[in-house]
């Protein structure tokens, strides 16, 4: 049996691969985590001995093909979870994340599928992530960008949005700035603030680090959004 906490690392390990590419640092586990890269290195040495990671020195650490199916039934549980706050529970989509990390390492396979049936087998999560299948296939490649990388004129939509910081999260709610939002980008500042024109028409200044947190796929001014199907954006 895998302890929550190795499940945790697996968890951040695939979620960084799959945004950058393997190998993933020491350092991008410590941060994610809010671990000493001491405690990191000694984990990773764990999960190494498990079979669940490979580790190439002063490069860092790639999942296994057994540490990735770990991964991906956590996070199916944890984007589950989400997506049942949410839906059934009335919970904001500020509010889900912690109450999912509590709980997705203790329910059972058939708490899963009661779960996974009664949303009628979500694609995403409020946040637009990709709730991995049943069968714990890998997730498709994410070819979305941070809002933060685009350009003024550029018109995009609303494709996720990182779950790890609650305040953000109220923020962009009231801002009006969710999955499947079709934004304009009207201005880049020098000093760090994209400014977005959304559906309504109202206009709304994001500092960088929010707009890093908010991934979009560009709009094909023929057909609409090249992808809606992530909307509900952990």
């Amino acid at each position: 049996m895998l302890s929550d906490v190795m499940e945790d690392y697996l968890k951040v390990i695939y979620e960084i691969q799959a945004r950058s590419g393997p190998p993933v640092s020491t350092s991008a586990v410590a941060e994610a985590l809010d671990k000493t890269p001491a405690t990191v290195t000694s984990m990773l040495g764990t999960l190494e001995e498990r079979g669940l990671v490979t580790r190439e020195k002063y490069k860092g650490a790639e999942l296994t093909p057994e540490g990735e199916t770990v991964a991906l039934e956590v996070l199916r549980h944890h984007r589950l979870l989400e997506a049942y706050l949410a839906e059934q529970l009335d919970y904001s989509w500020s509010e889900v994340h912690d109450e999912a990390d509590a709980l997705e390492h203790h329910i059972s396979e058939e708490f899963e599928r009661r779960v996974a049936a009664a949303l009628d087998d979500p694609a995403v999560d409020p946040h637009g992530d990709p709730i991995p299948s049943a069968d714990l296939s890998p997730l498709e490649e994410d070819e979305t960008t941070p809002l933060s990388a685009r350009e003024v004129g550029d018109r995009v939509v609303v494709s996720r949005v990182s779950d790890r910081d609650r305040d953000e999260l109220e923020y962009l709610a009231d801002a009006g700035v969710t999955p499947g939002t079709t934004l304009e980008v009207v201005d880049v500042a020098p000093f760090g603030m994209v400014t977005v024109r959304t559906d309504g028409g109202g206009e709304q200044s994001l500092p960088d680090s929010v707009a890093d947190a908010i991934r979009v796929r560009p709009i094909d001014e023929r057909t609409g959004p090249d992808d809606r199907a992530e909307v509900t954006d952990a």
